[in-house]
């Protein structure tokens, strides 16, 4: 199996990579068409059929499918011998990070579900500043990983 894994390496992180594009895409789209959804649109007539079916078809084709294969590809990367020491400070780091933005994917979806049953109660405020959560995430696990500190 190791051995496999050694030959389908560079294939396994070229699909990781279009993975965590595709993931950090929809990161970065949901909360903004949550902030117009709020500000703009809000909670009844056919604007909001819209958004709410732009929200759940992001979050469920998009962002969900490449949540998955980034996490798929991802756990053969750490799989395949020679590529993470985990005594080193910086896998610990990009696992931290991964999973937090596991757990704001979830926030985000829930959110999602909060407007399709048109019950959202944050502010578009609220929305831009976590839109800030995905950058800081992924600067965190790419210099992890190019820095390997």
């Amino acid at each position: 199996m190791s051995e496999l894994l050694s030959l389908a390496y560079p294939w396994i992180k070229g699909f990781h990579i279009i993975s965590v594009i595709s993931w950090m895409a929809a990161l970065f789209y949901l909360p903004r068409l949550m902030v117009h959804h709020t500000e703009r649109v809000g909670l009844n007539g056919e604007t909001h059929e819209l958004f709410a079916m732009m929200e759940y078809k992001l979050a469920k084709v998009i962002m969900s499918p490449a949540m998955m294969a980034t996490w798929l590809f991802g756990l053969l990367l750490v799989m395949t011998p020679g590529i993470v020491y985990w005594g080193d400070v910086w896998p610990w780091l990009k696992a931290a990070g991964v999973i937090a933005m596991t757990v704001f994917h979830i926030w985000l979806t829930r959110r999602m579900k909060g407007f399709q049953r048109a019950e959202n109660t944050l502010s578009g405020k609220q929305y831009r500043m976590m839109n800030e959560v995905p950058t800081l995430l992924m600067i965190l696990i790419v210099f992890s990983v190019t820095v390997k500190f």
